[in-house]
């Protein structure tokens, strides 16, 4: 496994980790600089804060991409790529970089989110004020500027098979069902949620202790789910808050429009997720 890096100086106040497998390299550089902007609203209130970043390469990652990086650079952030490993997952791709954090926060982020520049400064001042949360997630919007109700309750297969594969017309039968477990009842605007089950894993603020508690991502899952697991498990050690004054933007898709080899890994990683939790059905 090769890795590059420019180091750091030793413990970090946030580490960041992003994995990518033939990256959008427009949208990946859209993360960087919105990432870059977020520390830099920070460093504005708490100069000495330091963040490092580590970019997993699962493959498909040109060589010239020191570019990618200038955003991060030219702030005196930390980074570093991890690459030759192959693709070994989601979950497995980011223990590489959790195994290696020394940081009090760290932060799951997908390569298709766009960070609010003052997401990072809401974030951490919610971390101060409540020392029993161990997992933050935010407000994330679309491309539109509505909510995307990525919360949870705890699924049914009827409920996966509904949201990710009926087409639109179909799943209107469904909208109070569907409703209902992705929690519009009470995620909005304005309201804190203090522990939905379930938060997406696109964007998972920890204390980093919480973290290397729970081990991080359950490698058996590929891809799919492995935020489902994540999440329930958090529970056991701390609690889990939906903070709205937190925002970003995320630009990803469902399984079922990415074709049938993800509708694979999901149908795989559902049988995982249930097989450790247990099964509901209707």
């Amino acid at each position: 496994m090769n890795t590059t890096s420019e180091p750091g100086n030793g413990i970090e106040d946030l580490t960041v980790s992003l994995v990518v497998y033939r990256p959008d390299l427009q949208q990946l550089a859209q993360t960087l600089k919105s990432l870059g902007a977020a520390y830099d609203a920070l460093r504005e209130t708490h100069p000495a804060f330091r963040m490092a970043v580590c970019l997993v390469d699962n493959g498909g990652l040109p060589d010239a991409t020191g570019a990618l990086f200038d955003e991060l650079r030219s702030r005196g952030a930390a980074f570093s790529i991890i690459a030759g490993q192959g693709n070994v997952g989601y979950g497995r791709g980011h223990n590489l970089a959790i195994e290696r954090a020394c940081s009090r926060y760290h932060l799951v982020l997908n390569p298709d989110i766009d960070l609010d520049r003052a997401a990072l400064v809401r974030a951490l001042d919610f971390f101060e004020r409540h020392p029993d949360v161990g997992l933050l997630t935010p407000r994330i919007g679309d491309e539109a500027g509505h909510i995307q109700y990525l919360c949870r309750r705890y699924p049914t297969l009827l409920d996966l098979f509904v949201r990710g594969f009926l087409p639109a017309g179909a799943r209107r039968v469904f909208d109070q069902r569907l409703a209902r477990y992705e929690m519009r009842d009470v995620i909005n605007e304005r309201d804190i949620v203090w522990d939905p089950p379930i938060v997406s894993g696109c964007f998972m603020l920890f204390r980093t202790d919480v973290l290397k508690t729970l081990a991080g991502f359950d490698p058996r899952y590929f891809l799919y789910f492995e935020d489902y697991d994540l999440s329930l498990r958090t529970h056991k050690f701390a609690r889990v808050a939906y903070a709205p004054a937190v925002r970003v933007l995320h630009h990803g898709g469902g399984a079922a429009r990415k074709g049938s080899g993800h509708i694979r890994m999901f149908a795989a990683s559902a049988f995982k997720f249930f097989n450790r939790f247990g099964w509901k059905w209707l």
